[in-house]
């Protein structure tokens, strides 16, 4: 996949985008973890056009938050919930 965006986010910490359109993967490298947890540190994650809708329609259909909603800049905002396995789903609005 070819890499879209490479970005350092933190003391440490790296964020890469791979991949073209609407698919992609995002790497997080942080260099005080040693050992991954694909439990806990592995999610999958989707674009939408609205957090704040998102939100109610989940809430809507009984599926809780489980953390968020973040913004970690003025153009992102995301929260994540808990597939029936465990594994984080984030929803992302990046305008």
């Amino acid at each position: 996949m070819p890499l879209n965006a490479r970005f350092g986010a933190g003391p440490g910490m790296e964020i890469a985008f791979l991949g073209e359109d609407t698919t992609k993967v995002e790497l997080v490298c942080n260099e005080q973890v040693k050992e991954v947890n694909p439990g806990t540190d592995i999610s999958l994650g989707f674009a939408v056009s609205s957090i704040d809708e998102k939100i109610a329609f989940l809430e809507e259909k009984g599926i809780k938050i489980y953390s968020g909603p973040f913004a970690p800049n003025p153009h992102t905002k995301f929260f994540f919930i808990l597939d029936p396995n465990g594994l984080k789903i984030q929803f992302v609005e990046v305008e």
